[in-house]
């Protein structure tokens, strides 16, 4: 599935930009509605970036809430899949229901034209009537600008560059962000490094709740923390202001593991780090777990919210008809962006696509 081994060309009912977890369960309920389409991926596979994360990453939610539309994950309950499990997993999907995924194809901008958009690319313009962008929700890495004020000699890494210990020289480190990505590389550096922990922790989510009545707690926060209901738009109103629970790790465990916690990071002070209060650390490196920030400029005409988010009505972006997202953080619920919540974003939009185009007919799957 590559760029060289299609010779459909369009004009397509839709374009899916990413062919990740978003993509693909996109791609699912489009074939479904009888549509043609095609999804393009800038890696050379489906799921690509999930490869490119950290070694010892592995998903935040159990197996049983890991599998997109019509092909449940195949790994027992309550186990956590890893990176490449998961990755192997996407592969598989796109090939099991014959995704037209066009891989190695870099999308340069998306631009209005006429009833529909142009989607230009390295190897060309394509002409759209929809253009859903399922991109994920981590673009951009998020680092302070204080940052710049360390010492040359502190090696700093952001969350998403961390592959494993072999990445932190020795010596002190400081892990900024608290919640689960960073509570996890401070608990796998604690066995060969001092570790200092700089933010406010998020809410820990216990084990025997997620053993016990885990699925009652997925109903929860997939049916009730919904933009329907009064305490999901609560929670969605600070969703962007803090760091995701932790799950399968807890506070117990970093004080037992000897991480140290700090205030939250507040600057420099003659190249060290500084922390709420004023206190000072000297340290050798710097783990910057401080999430994305979104990055939407190639998308011409998009307008987006004081967060940097396109505001969406379940994904349609209102005033632009035809330009649609899969994928966002609390796009309407609160697992609008886990693997478990994202194929009823992707029903839902598709549904929206297939009344935008007046004679559908199946895609030729692109092998």
């Amino acid at each position: 599935m590559n760029a060289e081994t299609t010779k459909d060309s369009g004009p397509f009912d839709a374009v899916v930009i990413g062919a990740g977890q978003a993509g693909l369960a996109t791609g699912y309920h489009l074939a479904r509605e009888k549509l043609r389409f095609q999804i393009l991926e800038e890696g050379p596979r489906p799921g690509a970036a999930w490869r490119s994360r950290g070694d010892s990453l592995r998903l935040f939610t159990p197996a049983q809430h890991d599998g997109l539309p019509g092909l449940p994950f195949p790994a027992a309950r309550n186990t956590y899949p890893g990176r490449d499990e998961f990755a192997d997993y996407l592969e598989r999907y796109a090939v099991r229901f014959e995704l037209p995924v066009r891989t190695g194809v870099r999308v340069g901008g998306v631009s209005p034209a006429g009833t529909g958009f142009t989607v230009d690319t390295a190897q060309g313009s394509i002409w759209t009537r929809s253009v859903i962008v399922a991109t994920g929700s981590n673009p951009l890495p998020r680092v302070p600008a204080a940052s710049a004020g360390l010492d040359p000699a502190i090696r700093q890494l952001h969350s998403s560059e961390y592959r494993g210990p072999a990445d932190v020289p020795a010596g002190d480190v400081l892990v900024v962000g608290a919640g689960t990505s960073g509570a996890e590389i401070a608990l796998e550096l604690s066995a060969g490094h001092r570790v200092l922990l700089s933010g406010r922790p998020t809410p820990h989510v216990p084990d025997l709740l997620l053993r016990h009545a885990g699925e009652a707690y997925w109903r929860f926060i997939h049916s009730v923390l919904t933009l329907r209901t009064p305490p999901g738009r609560r929670v969605a109103a600070a969703f962007h202001q803090r760091g995701a629970p932790l799950i399968r790790i807890s506070p117990k465990d970093l004080s037992r593991a000897g991480v140290v916690p700090v205030p939250r990071f507040s600057g420099t002070r003659d190249g060290q780090p500084v922390f709420d209060g004023g206190d000072t650390a000297a340290v050798r490196s710097v783990i910057w777990a401080t999430g994305y920030r979104p990055d939407f400029g190639w998308v011409h005409g998009l307008t987006v919210g004081a967060s940097g988010w396109p505001e969406t009505d379940r994904g349609a972006v209102p005033g632009q008809p035809g330009l649609y997202f899969v994928g966002l953080p609390f796009q309407y619920a609160l697992t609008s962006g886990l693997v478990g919540g994202v194929g009823r974003d992707a029903a839902h939009v598709a549904a929206r696509v297939a009344q935008r185009s007046p004679a559908p007919g199946r895609v030729r799957a692109v092998q």
